[in-house]
């Protein structure tokens, strides 16, 4: 969900930096995606109960949290930058939406964090 709405927000603040933001859109993308796939694949039972599912799941939140991480640092400094120059109030809007981007960016790079640990737990128990 978190970070559905990180995509959202930056896709509607007119992406005044492609490259920097385009990486913040492909991570938000990728990491929906991927964990969708996974769940879906969860909830048909396609794991089968084997201990190499558990890995997988745990390589691929390592990934998207690093991904986040990533995305959500760039994402900060590209606001911070934008912040000084908020004259008009079309930058102050694009400013404003950013800011939300970063607080839902960090929020998705700590539920993947958490959801790694416990996949770790998981991993080490089996």
């Amino acid at each position: 969900i978190f970070g559905g709405l990180v995509w959202i927000l930056v896709a509607s603040s007119k992406v005044p930096s492609p490259m920097l933001q385009g990486w913040v859109m492909f991570v938000s993308v990728f990491c929906f995606v991927m964990s969708t796939i996974l769940l879906c694949l969860y909830i048909c039972g396609a794991h089968g109960g084997s201990s190499s599912w558990v890995t997988l799941d745990v390589i691929c939140q390592e990934t998207a949290a690093l991904f986040y991480l990533s995305a959500a640092v760039l994402e900060a400094y590209f606001t911070y930058s934008v912040g000084w120059f908020s004259a008009s109030p079309l930058v102050m809007t694009i400013y404003q939406e950013n800011i939300a981007a970063v607080v839902f960016a960090f929020l998705a790079t700590l539920m993947y964090v958490i959801h790694k640990v416990y996949s770790l737990l998981r991993w080490k128990s089996s």
